[in-house]
């Protein structure tokens, strides 16, 4: 409890001997004075502040009470009103209306019971006190969660702008072009590709530049998932419609009503679970398991898949009626060993965006290490790319370049000139000058060719050959890429 000099008491229109005795049981614990008449407590609350006021309602005008209290409300309305005496019901109902007294007393209760009502009193005056506090705090986090909050879906909105993806390959470039007019659409997408290769993020980026960015992105992995769990996690499930439903569950279909669910890995799902899946798309309702009610949901679907659709379409291993349901839109996100010239670009800047996020300045990537991620295969896309740069970076010194004592093992055992093809291996001490000529220049068109990817334009540019020369050439000798293979 607090001390006397943080609570004050006042007591008013009290006998004498009565006044004895409350001073007697409440002075141990508060600051305790007295008016004897209504009109000496007037005089006395025009000076003083006191946290609580005991009136005993007197039978003549002087010792009414509640006109007193009434002011009191007005004046300091935080003070505790407390009145006793034998009232009638209407004077009761009148200082409730007028005085807001917080608690009545009867004229013959004893002492104890009116320390008891003061203590109960000043405890909720002060847990009103830390209630006024908190919802005050939750009123300014709040704001200040409602600002951030926006600070961060228009930071969200900037991040998966299209223009802010990293590429300059001309495949990219177009794919993305044709991205940005598919997410003006309300059309499902379908997006192609390898593990690794972005799709998620292409995803992303249609969502936040269509109509529906202000509502809900949810996204599921369909991999490896039982029908029932994953019917569970999109139509949303009954408490007990199954072992383990211990409650309602909302779905992701009804969650995201108005916005986009982003479903990956669509092409490992059940015969079965395509079936409903097909009835959501065809229909548009949801019907939780375990429930008779279907509940609408307004919901854009994008989708996908690292195994080509169109192909298990044709095993039938995928149904045909919902691939042409989720084709509004297919997008094939192209392997990185594709697009070579996109790896500096990338590599630059996973660089320096991982620098940033360990407080560590990376001022780039030297030639020698670029030309070691030129010639590797990258079988896990830009995925295994970024946690390669991730790691150079950690190992990196800070104000300084990332260097071939950066890279792991694998790579900086890479040879430049990539794997060799069976082409290569040809001797040159042939049985004749035209054997090891035609030898030498295998050699030298097949290293052109890995550098640039198989890129037969760029290839003839640098042996300055025309592009049907060089065409000719690869025929005549039989040349492969080993890696598309």
């Amino acid at each position: 409890m607090e001390s006397s000099q943080q609570t004050s008491i006042l007591t008013v229109g009290f006998p004498d001997n009565t006044t004895t005795l409350l001073h007697d049981c409440l002075g141990a614990h508060y600051l305790v004075s007295n008016a004897k008449t209504v009109i000496d407590a007037h005089e006395y609350l025009l000076e003083q502040h006191v946290d609580l006021v005991l009136c005993m309602q007197g039978k003549t005008h002087e010792h009414d009470a509640i006109p007193m209290l009434k002011n009191l409300r007005t004046s300091n309305p935080d003070t505790i009103r407390v009145l006793g005496g034998d009232l009638s019901h209407s004077e009761m109902v009148a200082a409730i209306n007028e005085a807001a007294i917080y608690q009545f007393f009867a004229a013959d209760w004893p002492e104890e019971e009116i320390e008891l009502l003061v203590r109960r009193a000043l405890e909720n005056r002060e847990l009103a006190y830390r209630h006024r506090h908190l919802s005050r705090e939750l009123k300014i986090a709040e704001d200040m969660l409602r600002r951030r909050n926006s600070i961060l879906e228009n930071e969200l909105d900037e991040s998966f702008r299209f223009d802010k993806l990293i590429f300059v390959s001309h495949s990219m470039s177009q794919l993305c072009k044709t991205a940005r007019k598919a997410a003006t659409t309300t059309l499902p997408v379908l997006i192609q590709g390898e593990t690794g290769t972005g799709k998620e993020l292409m995803a992303r980026a249609i969502h936040y530049n269509s109509d529906r960015k202000d509502q809900p992105l949810l996204v599921q992995n369909c991999g490896g998932m039982s029908d029932e769990l994953l019917l569970s996690e999109l139509f949303g499930h009954k408490r007990g419609s199954f072992t383990g439903a211990v409650s309602d569950r909302l779905g992701l279909f009804p969650a995201a009503n108005g916005g986009t669910v982003f479903l990956d890995e669509i092409s490992e799902v059940s015969p079965s679970f395509q079936v409903s899946l097909l009835r959501f798309l065809q229909e548009g309702e949801v019907k939780p398991l375990g429930s008779d009610k279907t509940i609408l949901a307004d919901v854009r679907i994008i989708a996908a898949s690292n195994r080509p659709l169109d192909k298990m379409v044709e095993s039938k291993e995928f149904r045909r009626d919902l691939y042409y349901r989720l084709n509004g839109f297919q997008f094939t996100i192209p392997p990185l060993r594709e697009r070579t010239n996109d790896i500096p670009v990338l590599a630059e800047y996973l660089a320096k965006r991982y620098g940033e996020s360990i407080n560590r300045c990376i001022l780039g990537i030297t030639d020698e290490v670029q030309e070691k991620l030129l010639a590797h295969d990258w079988l896990g896309n830009v995925r295994e790319l970024e946690n390669e740069i991730r790691r150079m970076v950690a190992l990196a010194e800070n104000n300084d370049y990332i260097t071939i004592a950066n890279l792991s093992p694998n790579l900086a055992k890479l040879s430049t000139r990539q794997k060799n093809n069976t082409a290569t291996e040809l001797k040159l001490d042939g049985d004749s000058l035209k054997e090891k000529v035609e030898s030498l220049e295998v050699m030298l068109i097949e290293g052109a060719l890995r550098k640039h990817r198989w890129n037969q334009s760029r290839a003839a540019k640098e042996l300055g050959i025309s592009r049907v020369g060089l065409a000719n050439k690869i025929k005549r000798y039989e040349l492969r890429d080993n890696d598309a293979a």
